[in-house]
């Protein structure tokens, strides 16, 4: 009876840790990106170009739609 429990109990502890591991490997790529363009670069081509903002917006919303889709289809998500 106990190992049951225990059994249960891990199986639960293991299916957080995947949603908390599929959270953050959406995440660190955007922190990543933010971070870089947080910085304080002249010379930085995507700043002079009046389209940079949407453009970085775009690939961080892309990255984002491209990883949800791939853990559906893993079905880890």
């Amino acid at each position: 009876l106990r190992d049951f429990y225990l059994s249960t109990v891990s199986n639960r502890m293991n299916e957080i840790m995947k949603v908390l591991t599929i959270i953050a490997t959406i995440f660190i790529p955007l922190s990543f990106i933010a971070g870089v363009y947080g910085m304080n670069f002249d010379v930085m081509p995507e700043l002079s170009w009046r389209l940079g903002y949407p453009f970085v917006w775009g690939i961080m919303i892309l990255m984002v739609g491209a990883m949800i889709v791939y853990f559906k289809h893993k079905k880890w998500f």
